[in-house]
């Protein structure tokens, strides 16, 4: 069953009334479930994005990665998307705790559509669901699940035109800013961080 159409937009609005309506297949691409293509996706994307809102309605966006696959279908209507040791911000993860709105966006290196996935989420222990969610040798901290509103691919424009899997637009090494001096500044520290090769040393070391 396809999932309910957008609300049209509102015409007393005098920069959104200069849109057009979008077309039939832009509407009629969303789907209330996970079918063989978006699972086909998922099981080769390394990296997504999640996207929550805290009771207010404030956003909040994270950055997710791992081996291809790291975000496990269970089923048509549900995912699991592991949570592994970071900075315990856990900012997402105290949203959904309060909201349990959150979407998903999945991308796949060199492909240049995206799978846009929206729903309900919830936090459960590893152990409460019959998958083996190890990954780099360890157990997650916890799991969101996300039941599944609906989905939908993202057309490639945004992508290509950003050359985001063109080789000649990659940052070369040294042109930007150290993070380590970036999080020292930001943190007004009087002692010199790391440098980026050997928080990276440390994170290989960490997986």
């Amino acid at each position: 069953m396809p999932a309910a159409p957008p609300p049209p937009l509102p015409t007393d609005d005098p920069v959104l009334a200069g849109y057009r309506t979008p077309g039939g297949l832009v509407l009629d691409k969303v789907i209330d479930h996970l079918d063989r293509h978006c699972r086909e996706f998922i099981a080769h994307s390394p990296f997504a994005t999640l996207a929550t809102a805290d009771a207010d309605g404030w956003p909040e966006i994270s950055p997710r990665g791992g081996d291809r696959g790291f975000v496990h279908v269970l089923d048509e209507h549900r995912l699991a998307l592991p949570d592994r040791p970071g900075n315990n911000r856990v900012d997402s993860l105290r949203n959904v705790a309060v909201n349990p709105r959150a979407a998903l966006m999945f991308l796949v290196p060199g492909v240049e559509q995206t799978l846009r996935v929206y729903g309900t989420a919830e936090l459960v222990g590893h152990d409460e669901l019959d998958v083996d969610l190890t990954e780099f040798g360890r157990a997650p901290l916890s799991v969101l699940v996300l039941t599944v509103r609906k989905a939908y691919f993202q057309c490639p424009k945004s992508v290509m035109r950003s050359g985001l899997w063109d080789p000649a637009q990659r940052v070369e090494p040294g042109t930007l800013t150290p993070f380590g001096r970036v999080i020292k500044d930001h943190c007004a520290l009087d002692v010199d961080l790391p440098d980026d090769a050997t928080i990276r040393a440390g994170l290989a070391e960490e997986l």
